[in-house]
């Protein structure tokens, strides 16, 4: 079975991290998914059964995944479901498996600073001049503002200070880190 699948739970591990023999590298952890309805008679929601997955990705996603998310996060997860059994003493085990593609916070419970990888290029199947025509932010003078606020003072609001350094490692600010 190789289905496509897109899950909203939280995060019931801790992610690892690991690199096959070849050097790529990956990274998984378990998700809970549980659904939940209203009873009207109860006046109150009550949970559902939860559905238990393990998330996998690989590449450039398992090092965004090792240094982004957290156990007891809400996230969304996009990718290709796969069913395996296995067994063992004579009892049979069965376990969901999501090949991921993307893995992101589910904004729903919270908000989110993103910060673009250096290493993120184009995507496989895509066309890199998509990708160029994404990137490509017109170059807008300094005072092209000026014509609607001529007294405006943009000097103070421009200051070698004002940039912000960010760990490649975490993807955080600096500052922040210390």
């Amino acid at each position: 079975m190789n289905d496509s699948i897109t899950v909203r739970g939280f995060v019931a591990t801790e992610i690892k991290t690991s690199t096959t023999p070849g050097g790529v590298a990956t990274a998984n952890f378990r998700l809970g998914s549980t659904g939940r309805r209203f009873d009207r008679a109860a006046n109150a929601w009550v949970d559902g059964n939860t559905n238990w997955f393990t998330v996998q990705g690989y590449r450039q996603l398992a090092g965004n995944m090792g240094c982004s998310i957290k156990k007891g996060q809400r996230v969304i997860v996009v990718g290709r479901l796969k069913m395996r059994s296995w067994e063992k003493d004579g009892r049979v085990y069965h376990v969901a498996e999501i090949d991921a593609e993307s893995v992101g916070h589910d904004l729903m419970w919270g908000s989110a600073h993103f910060t673009r990888s250096a290493g993120n290029g184009a995507v496989p199947g895509q066309d890199p001049a998509a990708t160029e025509r994404r990137d490509s932010v017109p170059d807008v003078p300094d005072d092209a503002d000026r014509d609607l606020d001529p007294d405006r003072d943009d000097s103070a609001d421009h200051t070698p200070d004002d940039e912000q350094e960010f760990d490649e490692e975490t993807g955080e600010l600096k500052e922040a880190a210390a």
